[in-house]
């Protein structure tokens, strides 16, 4: 009946067939237990997932489609009369597999799979890129956010507690807290701001030690909420003695005070306390960061013949997800290890400039053999930026001397190895007898003397060998193939609709970007199977005119 009603196959019947059964119970022990009632099969619902993010489902659309699509049960192995599954299934299915550490489960078992089939492999070439992702949440101002948190904390103190909460507050604070703060209207005037967001905090206060108090069920603290709550409250308000009282005062932007703390550690929603605020470039963002990383050995050419097949896809071999504060240098490493631990490490691994370091080119090469191709920081000099004058590079350094050497073979006097912003480095200077009267002066320096601050010496050999190559035409060629990472972030996004996250959380959010990307791979491999290329372009009727017809 599947074959009847899609004569052609679809990618649900195609990657039944020609995968079989991808995702096997035993994988899922860890999630589920072995007693209790026979629940639906775990397999089964990580393939339901893994399409429904191939067409960027809901939970309720996902299970409508296993209850009436022949083609969805066809993929799932479940027969006609199957009644299939309630949508709150599959969030249940989610929870147990972020509790069971379980989140890379839908990638790991796609790649083991598909290394099975020859169709991917270690070695070849690599490329990875980030792209950044809203969280599941509100944005809010400091106002807004102190309001919010207290009445998320009332209202799960209310559900959890009644009785208590009854005894603690009194009618008034219904009429303060009773709706989400973004159903309110707050005061235009800063200062009916400033006094309302100091009773937000006082009442904060009294409210956290009412429920951490002796009075109160020691399970009131270990509420989500109430942990929120002692969290924001940390970071936006503090207490001091006046007059023999304390009075609640909020935090502000005071250098060495009691300011705020740093954006990569401010919480910016109750609801979600993992999300943060992130900017890049003139963007910015509240919740987290997502980096792919596929193979790109090659472009795909025509299908051979006899066969239908070309070369293999690209395919997406590693998902990280962080905060939106978390610098790129620092999942480079990471990457890495979550490739060799899948056995897919590549020989070549592209990326853009926000990636590497010094450090990280050569850890990549000795720990994991892997060339990373990727422009590196050019010298910063101000002789480097003018373009003219000694830069760095015309120095010659002479690390068994501990010595370098001017364009106008004068030696330096002193070599200083410190840290400058936690690097290692050396500070080589030369006498100022020497720069004074020379009359190269004026190319080098515009003080009394010149100096230089280089690293040790395998990181100052490695900076100086990839900034030597990427000026040359076979590094541009090679570094070329790293521009087809956009198309899969586009794809990401639009076909999987991961730029604003479905759930709250970094650990749900980080599932949610590993079943996005196997439901790409799926994708992929049906183009590959059917011998369509993704890289299919509209032409409109005007792009397509032909003038000589006029003529």
């Amino acid at each position: 009946m599947a074959r009847s009603s899609s004569p052609k196959g679809n990618l649900a019947m195609r990657i039944g067939e020609e995968l079989g059964e991808v995702y096997a119970g035993a994988r899922f022990a860890a999630a589920f237990g072995v007693r209790g009632r026979p629940g639906i099969s775990p397999g089964q619902l990580m393939m339901a997932s893994v399409l429904q993010f191939s067409e960027d489902l809901t939970d309720r659309q996902a299970a409508e489609a296993v209850r009436d699509r022949i083609t969805w049960k066809y993929a799932l192995g479940l027969e006609l009369e199957d009644p299939g599954f309630d949508a709150s299934v599959l969030s249940e299915f989610r929870s147990r597999l972020v509790a069971g550490d379980l989140t890379s489960l839908a990638l790991d078992a796609l790649l083991e799979r598909l290394a099975g089939l020859g169709l991917v492999r270690a070695g070849g070439r690599q490329r990875t890129d980030s792209t950044h992702v809203l969280g599941a949440i509100r944005d809010l101002n400091r106002l807004e956010l102190a309001g919010e948190t207290l009445r998320a904390a009332l209202e799960a103190l209310a559900a959890a507690a009644p009785g208590w909460l009854a005894g603690v507050i009194d009618a008034s604070w219904q009429q303060v807290y009773g709706a989400r703060i973004d159903d309110l209207h707050l005061p235009e005037s800063q200062a009916r701001r400033k006094e309302l967001m100091v009773r937000y905090g006082r009442d904060g206060y009294y409210l956290l030690e009412q429920a951490c108090g002796p009075a109160a069920p020691g399970w009131l603290r270990e509420l989500p909420a109430i942990e929120a709550l002692r969290r924001i409250w940390i970071q936006q308000f503090y207490r001091e003695d006046a007059d023999g009282r304390q009075e609640v005062r909020r935090r502000e932007k005071l250098p060495g005070g009691d300011g705020l703390p740093p954006a990569r550690s401010q919480l910016i929603s109750p609801y979600d306390l993992d999300a943060r605020y992130g900017v890049k470039r003139d963007h910015g963002w509240a919740g987290y960061k997502v980096h792919f990383t596929e193979t790109c050995d090659g472009p795909c050419r025509s299908p051979a013949p006899g066969n239908g097949r070309g070369d293999r896809p690209n395919v997406i071999t590693a998902v990280a997800t962080t905060e939106a504060t978390a610098d790129d240098t620092t999942m480079t490493t990471p990457v890495h290890e979550q490739l060799a631990s899948r056995g897919l490490l590549p020989r070549e691994h592209l990326a853009d400039s926000g990636y590497p370091s010094a450090e990280l080119i050569v850890h990549a090469a000795r720990t994991f053999g892997i060339t990373l191709v990727s422009p590196v920081r050019l010298d910063s000099s101000a002789q480097a930026r003018a373009g003219a004058g000694y830069d760095k590079a015309a120095f010659s350094v002479d690390f068994d001397a501990r010595q370098a050497t001017c364009p106008q073979g004068t030696a330096s006097s002193t070599w200083s190895p410190c840290r400058q912003h936690h690097d290692e480095v050396i500070v080589v200077s030369w006498p100022k007898s020497a720069c004074g009267p020379c009359p190269a002066r004026k190319l080098c320096t515009s003080g009394q003397r010149r100096q230089i601050t280089i690293r040790p010496r395998e990181l100052h050999e490695a900076l100086a060998a990839a900034r030597a190559e990427q000026s040359t035409a076979q590094w541009k060629a090679r570094y070329a193939a790293r521009a087809g990472v956009e198309g899969t972030m586009r794809q990401a996004t639009h076909v999987t609709g991961i730029r604003r996250a479905r759930y709250p959380g970094l650990p749900k959010t980080q599932l949610e970007h590993t079943i996005a990307a196997a439901a790409i791979n799926m994708i992929r491999l049906d183009a590959y199977w059917t011998g369509h290329p993704l890289d299919r372009t509209r032409t409109s009727h005007l792009a397509r005119l032909d003038f000589t017809l006029a003529t």
